[in-house]
């Protein structure tokens, strides 16, 4: 079955791609396995170069890369071109300090030589979403790489052209054949798809940027098959303004969270948590930002906000907004789609918000965002948290300590002061409850997706401790 991309912002056909058959997927696997001796063995300095050339392939036709992105999923070109700079620095960052994070561990005991050795797990399946096609893989692939792990990609049916761009990118990077394969599925083959790979016994492990809902079914399929996996799901992320922080800049910063990506990102603000005595101040102010949005063409470097990735996700967003307006919710400004071709929907904020509505118990994908007035600092704290969802946090204050001491009672895996969540190669990135489980980038990333192999050398005459010699 042919895979046609949509151009967002017109509604109109980009390009048609020929599915991956069944032969052609058992040939990938063949080669991704075969590929496993080879990569695992080559020294690490030779994987971080290999990182080093993806970066400049990435920057070498990064404004091709960039009007891709957009065409395919419309997000404002000049956050396209962010994106493709963002993966090329990560890409550098791992070269440079991935290396480190391999080394083995020494450790102390009875034995001659006691250490803590990384060795690749093996072919790393990532399936991964549209909203940032190349970030999303780039957050897998280059730690994945650094360990030794080759990797089979399925993206998004609606961004396969930024699914084969990436192999184009990594070809010029000069990668070993079967180090790095895409899989192009339709929406309708892509279950079966990944339940196929995900069993198959050539996979060692998988890693899934998405739903909660996929999420959920990926990890049932590996689990079946003990395949080791790292799930990045939604989110619901607060952003709490007490009433002694800088409220202009809080709002500034809260409508660039929101807005950022067309309103579809999971760690974007979600649901923000006004202490009562900024309320209002607030409110003025971030509403003031939001109808300052141009929204409009993404592939004008002007624009600010362009369509949704697809009319399924319009209808989405327009769906909860209507429905929380039906249980009593207020617009403040946005609130309905645009006429005319696309898939646009206006900048929507909303309030008189209750817990019940589905803008705060769902995860909104979308240009929308409900403000809730609080007491105080704890009921704050408790709005936060009270959600399944925890991935991303926010807090506002001007006392850093107090900051530092509420982000420690929220439950996420990223909490911001002053400022706002976002992914970065330097940090553990991931979630908890219905966020997911397990942690991209940094040293942790790495550690997901390697045997951590624990080596213990005695002398000729056996163990020299008795107690420990023993289960």
């Amino acid at each position: 079955m042919p895979v046609t991309t949509i151009d967002p912002a017109t509604g109109e056909p980009l390009e048609t791609y020929e599915e991956t058959g069944e032969r052609e997927v058992d040939g990938i696997l063949d080669s991704a396995h075969e590929a496993t001796a080879l990569w695992r063995t080559t020294p690490v300095s030779e994987r971080a170069e290999a990182l080093r050339r993806i970066a400049s392939a990435l920057r070498a036709r990064s404004d091709d890369w960039a009007g891709l992105a957009t065409a395919e999923m419309g997000k404002p070109v000049k956050e396209s071109r962010a994106e493709v700079e963002k993966c090329a620095v990560a890409c550098e960052w791992f070269a440079v300090h991935g290396p480190r994070m391999l080394v083995p561990e020494p450790v102390v005991t009875e034995a001659v030589r006691t250490e803590v050795v990384f060795t690749p797990l093996g072919v790393l399946f990532a399936i991964m979403p549209w909203n940032f096609p190349y970030w999303q893989v780039i957050r897998a692939l280059a730690p994945a790489l650094m360990a030794g792990n080759p990797v089979v990609l399925k993206h998004a049916p609606s961004t396969t052209g930024c699914a084969l761009a990436m192999r184009e990118i990594t070809g010029a990077a000069g990668l070993p054949e079967g180090v790095f394969s895409v899989i192009v599925a339709s929406v309708e083959q892509t279950p079966t798809m990944s339940e196929r790979v995900i069993a198959d016994e050539r996979i060692a492990a998988v890693t899934l940027t998405g739903s909660t809902g996929a999420g959920r079914a990926v990890a049932s399929i590996a689990g079946r098959a003990l395949k080791k996996t790292v799930l990045e799901l939604g989110g619901s992320d607060p952003f709490i303004v007490l009433a002694d922080a800088d409220v202009g800049a809080a709002a500034a910063f809260a409508a660039r969270s929101r807005f950022q990506n067309n309103g579809q990102s999971c760690i974007s603000t979600k649901r923000v948590l006004l202490e009562e005595p900024i309320a209002e101040e607030f409110t003025e102010l971030f509403v003031a930002a939001v109808k300052n949005l141009r929204v409009g063409d993404p592939s004008d470097p002007a624009t600010d906000q362009g369509p949704l990735a697809r009319s399924d996700l319009r209808d989405a967003v327009e769906g909860q907004v209507s429905r929380s307006l039906n249980l009593g919710a207020r617009v403040l400004t946005g609130g309905a789609r645009l006429d005319g071709p696309g898939f646009f929907y206006e900048p929507t904020v909303l309030d008189h918000v209750t817990s019940d509505m589905p803008v705060m118990q769902e995860e909104v994908f979308g240009p929308a965002v409900p403000l809730v007035t609080v007491a105080d600092e704890t009921e704050a704290v408790h709005a936060a948290n009270d959600t399944t969802f925890g991935l991303g946090s926010n807090v506002w204050t001007a006392d850093l300590e107090r900051g530092e001491a509420i982000a420690r009672k929220l439950n996420a895996g990223h909490t911001a002061v002053n400022g706002f969540t976002v992914s970065d190669p330097r940090l553990p990135f991931g979630g908890v409850k219905d966020s997911g489980y397990g942690r991209e980038l940094s040293r942790f990333g790495i550690q997901e997706f390697v045997n951590v192999h624990s080596v213990v050398i005695e002398g000729p005459k056996g163990p020299r401790s008795p107690v420990l010699a023993t289960e």
